[in-house]
């Protein structure tokens, strides 16, 4: 009996290439890419999330983009959905899948057993409306009176984990999991981590931030604000989006847009590193490496024949 293969996961940073080497092991490896970029799941938003084109996807298919509306709100759980199922319709027609992105909630919740406790959406909106209300720092006190451990892992300007962290004590009478358990997988995978010296990468943030800008983007955010950006409780607050946006609605410069783009970006660059580097089972490969395609491809196949 022939095995199924494995899942291929391409992990990393923003901006260090894992798109185009995605595409090159698709060829290589005769697969397909399964998107793992939480905000590449949005219609439209396509510039500031460097959505892959056409010539980028280079005849290889790409699935789970453009699916969502602006206005509606994340949802790993639905997400983990959506993304099992194309695993496992791929694997079971012999396809390799990559799931390509920096979204490392979303990479384990595919590739992990991991429980995602409900939501009830009476509760998370009477929550958001005391947040706007109060602001984050009151409901902050309030999590930390209910659930201790919760409030010392979750930032206390972080409106959102706290009114999740919340909703959740609230519906399950229990204490919100800040920090995740300990993986057990759910599919036999190869995770491959993506990586560049620090000062490189940072340049090839503020480059990528000057094309995003010439390629239209304030043009983008502006289309998408038309059509209710500002309403999704997610998509309003993506990397470049929320300070066009703000630059929009006249609080800050276009200079200063800009640059708090390339900030915002650098910062959240090295948590994703710290997300990323804390799993073991990752092989971590630099991509300026000129056999980076080659090296890649040895890793999968050793780890392929070590299952």
């Amino acid at each position: 009996m022939t095995l199924s293969p494995p899942v291929v996961a391409l992990v990393g940073p923003t901006a260090t290439g894992k798109t185009a080497l995605g595409v090159a092991l698709a060829h290589r490896l005769g697969g397909e890419v399964v998107n793992a970029d939480s905000m590449q799941l949005y219609r439209g938003m396509d510039i500031g999330t460097a959505k892959p084109d056409a010539a980028e996807r280079d005849g290889v298919p790409h699935h789970l983009l453009d699916l969502w509306h602006v206005r509606q709100a994340a949802s790993v759980a639905e997400y983990r959905r959506l993304a099992r199922a194309e695993v496992d319709r791929l694997r079971a027609a012999g396809v390799v899948p990559l799931l390509v992105g920096g979204s490392g909630l979303y990479v384990r919740a595919v590739l992990d057993e991991l429980d995602f406790p409900g939501t009830d959406p009476a509760v998370r909106a009477r929550l958001e409306a005391e947040l706007a209300e109060a602001g984050p720092a009151a409901l902050h006190a309030r999590l930390a009176a209910v659930d201790p451990a919760a409030a010392a892992a979750v930032l206390p300007s972080n409106g959102r984990r706290i009114v999740r962290a919340l909703e959740v004590v609230e519906i399950t009478g229990g204490p919100f999991r800040a920090r995740l358990p300990e993986p057990r997988p759910h599919y036999p995978a190869v995770v491959v981590g993506l990586d560049r010296e620090p000062a490189e990468l940072d340049e090839r943030i503020a480059l990528r931030v000057d094309r995003m800008w010439a390629a239209g983007f304030v043009e983008e955010v502006a289309a998408l604000a038309a059509d209710g950006l500002r309403e999704g409780p997610t998509a309003s607050r993506a990397l470049g989006y929320a300070q066009v946006l703000a630059q929009l609605d006249g609080t800050v410069t276009p200079d200063e847009a800009r640059e708090r783009t390339v900030s915002t970006t650098r910062r959240f660059v090295r948590r994703q590193r710290a997300w990323f580097r804390r799993d073991p089972a990752t092989t971590w490969l630099d991509a300026a490496w000129p056999d980076l395609v080659e090296v890649a491809l040895g890793v999968i196949t050793a780890r392929t024949l070590e299952r």
